[in-house]
């Protein structure tokens, strides 16, 4: 660890095992109140705003732009080139590379992001483009979503689904391909004999 290429701000809590500015000696940022658990390791180069919580064994890759009140959970990867907003959750085991997020965005666990739409292939490095999620959209556990897509503010993933095309604003789409199948305002639970909606209140676009 190189701290003269460290910006720390106060009240950090750094467990045991961590390591921070990995690589070369770029600037690395870690902002106010962060919390960042054993086995963290933080390329040279990442930016981390305040009160940002890392899992265990979380690796947090160069050009990562991380905002404030952002979580990422234990064993997820963010590769190069991430930008995300603030009071975002990602969740354990999740992978995000070239991939832009909003902010209040909702990440489950063991989500896959992709960026390269030609692997292997000569000059494939032009068409890398992750994913634009929007602010306030919700990504349930298991979803891999491909190159290029966008997700729209406050658009529902269902777990498990494979998103090929883009999903729009307050939409709920699910399956491999997802397909849209309803709105999020249509959205009804019955749970402990009180049905409701739980994004009634959600900002809409």
């Amino acid at each position: 660890m190189n701290r003269s290429n460290i910006i720390f701000g106060k009240n950090i809590t750094i467990e045991k095992d961590v390591e921070i500015g990995y690589g070369t000696d770029r600037e690395t940022v870690i902002g106010d109140n962060c919390i960042l658990r054993k086995g963290t390791i933080i390329y040279a180069g990442a930016r981390l705003g305040n009160n940002v919580q890392t899992g265990h064994n979380t690796l947090i890759r160069e050009d990562n732009i991380i905002g404030d009140n952002v979580r990422i959970g234990s064993y997820t990867e963010l590769a190069p080139r991430n930008t995300i907003g603030t009071n975002t959750r990602i969740h354990t085991g999740c992978f995000l590379e070239d991939t832009t997020i909003g902010n209040n965005v909702f990440i489950g666990p063991h989500v896959l992001f992709t960026n390269d739409p030609h692997p292997s292939r000569p000059q494939h490095k032009n068409c890398f483009k992750g994913a634009i999620v929007e602010d306030h959209a919700i990504i349930g556990g298991g979803v891999t979503i491909l190159p290029h897509i966008i997700i729209g503010t406050c658009a529902f993933i269902g777990a498990g689904s494979v998103v090929t095309k883009d999903i729009p604003s307050n939409s709920v789409a699910v399956g491999n391909p997802a397909k849209i199948i309803k709105q999020l305002n249509t959205i009804s639970c019955d749970k402990n004999g009180n049905q409701h909606n739980p994004y009634e209140e959600y900002p809409t676009r």
